[in-house]
């Protein structure tokens, strides 16, 4: 079973997520929450999911860039990107602290179906947040694991790329791969 993914103009994507107590994170429905959530990010296929995106106004996300996501991509675009593998990360009530400069590229979002734009991010991030244990963990990313971050904890906070995204680089995923991939 998966949840089925809310898109854009869905009042729960632009709402303040509310954080979850330690008996929450630690009990059955949480934990079956993140699973279900696990499955639905990688049916997608997606590299990161937070709860808004399945309606629930959860401070919960999870990131996961795997391996075979990155398979056939150019590996001169993979190191533009800084992107590497990451493995499955569960976040809860988050806190986040950007560093460095700002970095563009073309993102996309399971809520925005269809679309890209290029978004400034910071290149690197510390995250402290609680785990699927709810214990205590700082993430220091950077590169393209710091932008899924920022991005998946934007959700938490009612915003998404489309705020912070350079207005008229916005283009269909279809139009991406025909006229601009390769010329970022």
């Amino acid at each position: 079973m998966t949840f089925k993914i809310v898109q854009v103009g869905h009042p729960v994507l632009r709402q303040q997520a509310r954080a979850l107590s330690i008996a929450e994170i630690q009990s059955p429905s949480i934990r079956d929450l993140i699973g279900l959530m696990r499955d639905t990010m990688r049916e997608a296929p997606g590299v990161g999911l937070a709860a808004p995106q399945i309606g629930l106004p959860l401070q919960l996300a999870m990131i996961e860039d795997r391996e075979d996501l990155l398979q056939g991509i150019d590996p001169a675009v993979l190191a533009e990107r800084e992107r590497r593998p990451v493995p499955f990360q569960v976040i809860i009530n988050p806190t986040i602290t950007l560093d460095g400069p700002e970095v563009e590229f073309f993102e996309g979002c399971l809520s925005v179906a269809g679309f890209s734009a290029i978004v400034p991010r910071a290149r690197r991030v510390r995250v402290e947040c609680l785990d699927h244990n709810a214990d205590p963990v700082v993430i220091e990313a950077s590169g393209w694991h710091a932008r899924i971050l920022q991005h998946e904890i934007d959700h938490l906070q009612g915003t998404l790329y489309i705020d912070r995204m350079q207005a008229r680089s916005l283009t269909t995923m279809e139009n991406l791969g025909r006229y601009r991939l390769g010329s970022r």
